[in-house]
């Protein structure tokens, strides 16, 4: 049995020297988020049960914790949309599958390099030092995601990047020779060097790229759930659970269709809105208002309503100029079927997300 050591630091270059010293004894890391609240810390730490926490400072703290086995190499933490996050083990051998399949899918050249600006915490950052230290790879590390950092990154020689859909319609795709799009509600009409992925934590970051699977990825659709198999896959979570089937298959809790190769999403099975017998997917009408001058955010879900199921609610950011319902009802029904219109809308000062850009629907409701 090995040790878990927790790294209660920011990102930068220590963060991947102590992964390097965990690795070189052959124990595993696990991540902590710095913006969490000091209870939620609490709770992720107790549920994680890592034996050893490493400070900003390099102190070590042995705790009463839950060592890995041998083999392991990261645990990390579900974003939580769904509810209270859970530890995912992933083993060396799965972290390996996973750069190499991404390496190789990108064409990653001996100059590239990459820029680390996602919160290392979640397995989309995570995952861009994972791959570079398992490929030798060139990476810079910065502790977020600005513009400026974005920017000056590209100037000092990064070509490579992995970002969300909300930083990237900030940024000018052109200077990166490659940019690797995770998240949600994706924008349309992409430049050619931008990548949409799709994957979970359980699958150590994206397995899926611009809708067809990495090398080694197997997909079904099974009452039109997503299916994946993998050798990417987590092996437990750290409660000891395993979402796979005896034969190695995850349940992604994702509803699409896979043919001719090609994976469409179409969003998660607990998002879907059916009003008047109607399915209507949030992402969808999402695209559909953030292309309408007058929204500036939008996070769309289901209200309970007694006629018709569900009604589609809009939650929108605008600036003074607001639009109206009509108005914005007009907008959809422009590239969508008039039941995907919102009927009803609320004025919010932003949607809340995770901090790889995914909404918390949960968290929008009429005071």
């Amino acid at each position: 049995m090995k040790e878990l050591i927790c790294l209660d630091m920011p990102a930068g270059p220590e963060f991947v020297d102590h992964i390097n010293r965990a690795w070189d004894s052959g124990d595993a890391i696990f991540p902590l988020d710095q913006r969490f609240p000091d209870a939620l810390r609490q709770r992720i730490l107790a549920s994680i049960a890592p034996t050893i926490i490493v400070s900003s400072t390099g102190e070590r703290i042995k705790i009463k914790g839950k060592p890995v086995e041998s083999g392991d190499a990261v645990v990390v933490a579900t974003s939580g949309t769904t509810g209270e996050p859970r530890g995912v083990v992933l083993t060396h051998n799965a972290v390996r599958a996973s750069a190499d399949a991404t390496n190789n899918r990108i064409g990653v050249r001996d100059s590239d390099q990459w820029l680390a600006c996602l919160p290392l915490s979640h397995v989309g950052g995570l995952s861009v030092v994972l791959r570079s230290i398992i490929s030798g790879s060139a990476v810079t590390i910065a502790p977020s995601f600005s513009d400026q950092v974005y920017q000056e990154s590209a100037k000092q020689g990064c070509t490579l990047v992995s970002l969300v859909a909300t930083a990237f319609q900030r940024v000018d795709a052109s200077l990166y020779r490659k940019i690797i799009l995770g998240g949600s509600s994706m924008p349309a009409d992409l430049p050619d060097n931008v990548i949409t992925t799709y994957g979970l934590t359980e699958t150590g970051s994206g397995v899926v790229y611009d809708g067809r699977p990495l090398d080694g990825v197997e997909i079904r659709v099974v009452t039109d759930e997503i299916q994946l198999r993998c050798a990417m896959m987590l092996r437990q979570y750290r409660d000891g659970n395993s979402p796979l089937t005896p034969d190695g298959w995850l349940s992604t809790g994702d509803l699409g269709s896979f043919e001719n190769g090609l994976l469409h999403v179409n969003g998660r099975k607990t998002d879907l809105i059916v009003t008047g017998g109607e399915n209507v997917w949030p992402d969808a009408v999402e695209q559909s208002l953030r292309t309408c001058a007058l929204v500036q955010d939008v996070c769309v879900t289901g209200t309970d309503n007694s006629e018709w199921g569900q009604v589609v609610t809009a939650w929108v950011v605008s600036g003074n100029d607001r639009p109206t319902l009509e108005q914005i009802r007009d907008h959809v029904k422009e590239t969508l079927p008039a039941f995907c219109a919102p009927r009803l809308m609320h004025f919010v000062k932003e949607i809340p997300r995770t901090s790889l850009g995914k909404p918390i629907r949960s968290l929008l409701r009429v005071d």
